[in-house]
């Protein structure tokens, strides 16, 4: 009797052994995909709000080890997590813990969040959510290889989808997965639990209608919101339920022998170690094969806002964002629409700045008090979606006094919104080019201007994250603080270069007639030489309060630019400063920056000085400046075609008087 405890003993210490074992290898990693701070740019939380919000997001996570999904709230916080149906309790606890944790370091100052990860997903509010149904913001993901065709449903993911989503509603858990092993489909979809069946179902069914748009014909795709998610690849990415166990043999009946009971005992105990043994074996290798895709980006392209550089994702934007990739994370804040629409006094007339191709632009005030400007993107303007996330992606990057602040955006419906920094003396274009309102640019203001201009170029060109090549540089294009203080605006078409790329070739030339390079307008050659001939002109209109296009002189000069050229080699120089101000102008200095001015225009983009060179030869009165190359044959050639051409345009400026933007595909 005495060795047959023994026995049992041992056999308890070693299922006891690999119980813990089994824990050990838990894949317990969190997998984080993206989060969002929401609320507005000035709607931060008080540090008695953040303290409240650590405690309770404390508390939710204890719970994560005995429920996938739990919702609590007090001191006016609401919150919830849910983990994904089939993880083990310590995973989803786990991952609640490091939800938890970065959600807070993520979005310090915000009264409302979201994050999500593969494991899990967890939001908290100042406002009550629980029950709605809420499918926007949503993130989009999908696997960059097709099926068969890139328009071609996939019928069977398709099928698996929508079985799920009439099953899933109607159980407890609201969680549930289904496959077709033979064919390696594999399908799963979720609402958190907070909703009815109605909801869940209503919930489930308005995010499949998104798999058209973004992902059919796709051998793996996910979509993901605050109230339901749904997921479908062709390699199992769940943990597949386990068969029910098989009924124990029972014990036989001691025949007074302790060594047969004794080799019984280690029979069950030796067979039982093998078939564990060989279950966590499967199962790190389930884990190991998981971490393995992750790593290698094999879940692709990601429609949300975030980082363009040094990720296996090529991401884009639906819903507002936070990506993460290490150092270059990005935070854009998410604006409901009700909020814009209140703003705005629901899109009124009266509230209306301006209109440009993209769609009209309208004065707006946050119930803070912070004043905006809305732009909206045109239903009818289909290259206007493109123009909006590129503007998006790119601007959410820089930060410069010269450059006009983003404050957030909108997604919702049809509306396509994007909200700015509010400027009261709008654009350049007003001032520069009104008989009467120039006069309020003397020459301080306009030296200001350009100089300030010049650097915002700078600092897209040299200093940024990204190299930038804004390709519409104009006076519409300049916006004006409350100070007369420059911001170059409109980034939705504006194309980034790689570090150490000098030009590139484009099958599509956007920008405005009469400020293209020569060399971009006639053969597509793109640079940052390209932006400097378009400051060129600028500093030609400022100083001469003249248009570049449209421009009407007696002698038939066809444009600003060649009027400046023959008065400069005439010596006439100071007979293009404008009249309103050449009596009080330094005529040194304005006739130095005219000479600026032509070396920036120069046909032979080599010749064109950087924009680094141009802020040192604006900062100096010594310095000497190089002649001005031979006069710009190829712009006469260039004005005759474009006085000849009748292109529609498809400008984004906040007010866009010029509305000859060109958009030519060849």
């Amino acid at each position: 009797m005495i060795m047959l405890s023994f026995h049992k003993s041992r056999a308890f210490l070693v299922l006891l052994m690999i119980s813990a074992l089994i824990s050990s290898i838990d894949c317990q990693e969190a997998t984080y995909n993206a989060h969002i701070c929401l609320g507005a740019a000035n709607d931060t939380a008080s540090a008695n709000f953040r303290s409240n919000l650590s405690a309770q997001l404390s508390s939710l996570s204890s719970k994560a080890t005995v429920d996938s999904f739990y919702n609590d709230s007090s001191d006016g916080i609401y919150s919830l997590y849910l983990c994904r149906g089939d993880v083990s309790g310590s995973t989803c606890q786990n991952c609640v813990d490091t939800a938890a944790e970065e959600i807070q370091e993520r979005c310090t100052s915000k009264k409302s969040a979201i994050i999500w990860y593969d494991q899990c997903m967890l939001r908290y509010s100042d406002t009550n959510f629980f029950g709605e149904e809420q499918t926007s913001p949503r993130l989009l993901m999908w696997n960059t290889k097709n099926t068969t065709s890139p328009d071609e449903p996939n019928f069977a993911a398709l099928a698996l989808i929508y079985n799920l989503i009439v099953q899933v509603p109607k159980s407890e858990e609201k969680f549930g997965t289904d496959e077709s092993v033979t064919e390696s489909r594999y399908a799963l979809v979720q609402c958190t639990r907070d909703l009815n069946s109605s909801s869940c179902t209503s919930c489930l069914s308005e995010l499949s209608k998104a798999i058209q748009g973004c992902c059919q014909g796709k051998i793996g795709w996910r979509i993901l919101a605050p109230s339901c998610n749904l997921r479908y690849e062709q390699t199992l990415f769940y943990v597949q339920q386990s068969p029910p166990p098989t009924t124990p043999v029972p014990p036989q009946p001691d025949n007074g022998k302790g060594g047969s009971n004794t080799e019984i005992i280690a029979i069950v105990v030796a067979v039982s170690s093998v078939v564990v043994i060989g279950a966590l074996l499967g199962f790190w290798y389930y884990c190991y094969r998981k971490k393995r895709r992750h790593s290698e980006g094999e879940t692709s392209e990601v429609i949300l806002l975030g980082n363009l550089e040094g990720s296996n994702r090529k991401q884009l934007m639906d819903g507002e964002m936070h990506v993460g990739n290490d150092d270059h994370n990005v935070e854009m804040h998410y604006f409901n629409l009700s909020t814009i629409r209140a703003a705005t006094n629901n899109f009124s007339a009266a509230n209306k700045l301006g209109e440009g191709g993209f769609g009209p632009v309208y004065k707006g005030k946050l119930p803070n008090g912070e004043e905006i400007a809305v732009k909206r993107l045109s239903i009818t303007s289909k290259q206007g979606l493109d123009e909006f996330r590129n503007e998006v992606m790119v601007i959410v990057k820089l930060q410069h006094k010269n450059l006009v602040r983003l404050l957030g955006y909108c997604m919702e419906g049809d509306e396509k919104l994007l909200i700015y920094e509010y400027l009261a003396n709008t654009s350049l274009d007003v001032f520069l080019f009104d008989p009467k309102r120039s006069r309020e640019l003397d020459w301080a203001k306009r030296a200001n201007i350009i100089t300030g201009t010049a650097r915002g170029l700078l600092y897209l060109h040299e200093d940024s994250r990204l190299k930038i090549i804004h390709r519409d540089m104009k006076a519409s294009k300049v916006l004006l603080d409350n100070e007369m203080n420059p911001k170059i605006s409109d980034f939705g078409t504006a194309r980034i270069f790689g570090g150490n790329q000098l030009e590139a070739n484009t099958d599509r030339v956007v920008g405005t007639y009469g400020y293209m390079a020569p060399e971009y307008a006639l053969e597509g050659v793109i640079s940052i030489k390209s932006d400097v001939y378009s400051f060129g002109i600028l500093m030609l209109e400022i100083i001469s309060g003249k248009k570049n296009r449209g421009f009407y002189n007696p002698d038939n000069d066809p444009s600003l630019l060649l009027h400046a050229w023959k008065l400069w080699n005439e010596g006439k120089g100071e007979d293009l400063i404008d009249q309103s101000i050449v009596h009080s102008c330094p005529k040194s200095e304005a006739l130095r920056w005219i000479h600026i001015a032509l070396l920036c225009v120069q046909d032979d983009p080599a010749e064109r000085p950087t924009m680094s060179s141009v802020v040192l030869m604006l900062g100096s009165k010594s310095a000497n400046l190089p002649p001005p190359s031979t006069a710009p044959y190829s712009m006469v050639r260039f004005a005759i075609i474009s006085d000849q051409s009748s292109i529609s345009g498809t400008g984004t400026g906040f007010l866009t008087s010029d509305q000859s933007t060109a958009s030519v595909s060849r």
